[in-house]
């Protein structure tokens, strides 16, 4: 599996919520690279089980859009006439 890439800004943004959560929630503060590190860690941890479900749900929303596309497309068939001998 590809490992997760984020942007610069997207991960800075990410480090200082995790900074904030700390703070907010157990009252500690934590400095950029403990926080970076953690971050990392969930992501691998985490990462590959949130990538599946993902994988899944869009499975499953295809697979919904071609029933729904094959339903469609079976409306608009023209009926077929059959000759009399």
């Amino acid at each position: 599996m590809l490992k997760l890439k984020l942007e610069k800004e997207q991960k800075d943004q990410l480090i200082s919520h995790v900074q904030t959560y700390f703070y907010e929630e157990r009252s500690e503060e934590i400095g950029a690279l403990s926080a970076e590190f953690l971050l990392d860690y969930m992501i691998a941890e985490i990462g590959p089980y949130i990538y599946n479900q993902a994988i899944q749900d869009a499975l499953k929303l295809v697979g919904d859009k071609m029933v729904a596309l094959e339903d469609d497309l079976h409306a608009i068939e023209k009926p077929l006439q059959t000759k009399r001998r």
